[in-house]
């Protein structure tokens, strides 16, 4: 499903600002928008295909080409301000090659931004999408700059790491909230100043506080009234085995006087300690009282950015083969929700149906390859048992000429 033509369809007569929306269904003319970087000399290449795992053969997208490469390719757009409305930026990403480590997510640049000078620390505004590595990293990275400073979410967004077409949503609102969509379905919303550390807090501990120095934190006591009792702790920890004997070998002029070895005293009652009991002091924990942070400066433009004008593709990828698809920035937010659940809906039963088709090929091909393996084996055996009734027959004409 391709978003371009979905958007006005979706949004109706009243039709929202689209800043930047690409399927790249105008083929080759997608390396005329999106210029590869010149950072460095040795960056993966991208090129248009629609992958392995295909629903529709003509609906392609951006694809990692090559392994263990950095990729650094960027587009161009209207640039805009997100002051004073919601926006919606928006992508698909395929995991067609079955990811094991490597980054698809985009980064969301100011218009000033130079595309062909893109790498690893170019500032943006906005860092969005999945990143997978191994069991332990599969996350939806939602990062933001606020003067100068990168910010990571607080809260864990779950990547998908299968290998259908999922479409990403970042929705940024004017009332400083946020919301992460995976296929048109919400998997995150809440604050921007309470799920980002970007502001001061907005109260800090009483500098002029301190726990009192009589402050009790003991809980429970020992009892005054419980006394150890009489002849407690009079018993040795060891004592001699009256079990043992000495061993009927012993030479004391050459081993020295025997003695039986040590064992656990079974009477003795360790170390006594009184029994405990609540503390009628005990005033529970103190805490520290909190007080007004004067750092703290509320900014009600939390979520707005002055210029946005570029999305690029800077990441790095072990096993290449991801496609990106699909991209949109609006600020018709429903339209976007809406195009992201098209787009699964048209790809997912029949990537499903791919998947199926190749991993059953793949698996009649293995059941094929050991039965061939097999009839070799038998071969072999019976070669085996061909060469021992020749080596049998030697052997006894070698034992007749011998009688003889």
């Amino acid at each position: 499903m391709k978003l371009i033509g979905a958007l006005p369809l979706l949004a109706g007569a009243a039709l929202a600002d689209t800043y930047f929306q690409d399927d790249f269904s105008d083929g080759a003319a997608w390396e005329s928008r999106w210029v590869q970087s010149k950072h460095a000399d040795n960056y993966g290449a991208f090129d248009l295909s629609a992958g392995k795992i295909v629903a529709d053969a003509d609906n392609m997208g951006l694809r990692t080409s090559q392994d263990a490469k950095f990729y650094a390719r960027s587009a161009k757009h209207t640039e805009f301000s997100n002051a004073g409305k919601d926006i919606a930026v928006q992508f698909s990403v395929k995991h067609d090659q079955k990811i094991d480590c490597g980054g698809g997510y985009v980064k969301l640049f100011p218009a000033d931004f130079e595309p062909e000078d893109l790498h690893g620390e170019s500032q943006y505004n906005v860092m969005f999408g999945p990143d997978i590595c191994g069991y332990s990293t599969k996350k939806v990275h939602v990062i933001f700059n606020n003067e100068g400073k990168n910010h990571l979410i607080k809260k864990e967004i779950k990547a998908k790491d299968d290998q259908f077409t999922h479409v990403y949503t970042l929705v940024i609102k004017q009332d400083n909230t946020y919301e992460v969509l995976i296929d048109g379905e919400s998997e995150k919303a809440g604050s921007l100043e309470e799920d980002w550390d970007m502001l001061a807090t907005k109260e800090i501990k009483d500098p002029e506080a301190s726990k009192p120095a009589d402050w009790v934190n003991e809980k429970e006591i020992d009892d005054p009234e419980d006394t150890k009792p009489e002849g407690w702790g009079d018993e040795p920890e060891y004592v001699a085995d009256p079990d043992a004997e000495k061993p009927d070998d012993w030479d004391e002029e050459m081993d020295g006087e025997w003695e039986a070895p040590m064992i656990n005293n079974p009477e003795f009652k360790g170390d006594w300690a009184a029994k405990k009991i609540p503390n009628p002091e005990y005033k529970g924990p103190w805490v520290h009282p909190m007080v007004a942070n004067p750092e703290y400066k509320e900014d009600a433009n939390l979520y707005s950015y002055d210029s946005w004008g570029a999305v690029g593709l800077d990441l790095w990828q072990v096993k290449s083969g991801t496609i990106f698809d699909n991209f949109l920035i609006t600020d018709d937010i429903e339209a976007a929700v809406a195009a992201a659940k098209a787009v699964v809906e048209a790809s997912r039963s029949g990537e499903e149906a791919a998947l199926k088709e190749i991993t059953d090929a793949e698996a009649a091909a293995a059941e094929a390859e050991a039965g061939e393996e097999g009839e070799d084996d038998d071969e072999d055996d019976e070669d085996l048992d061909e060469e021992d009734v020749d080596d049998d027959f030697e052997d006894d004409e070698f034992d007749g000429h011998d009688e003889l």
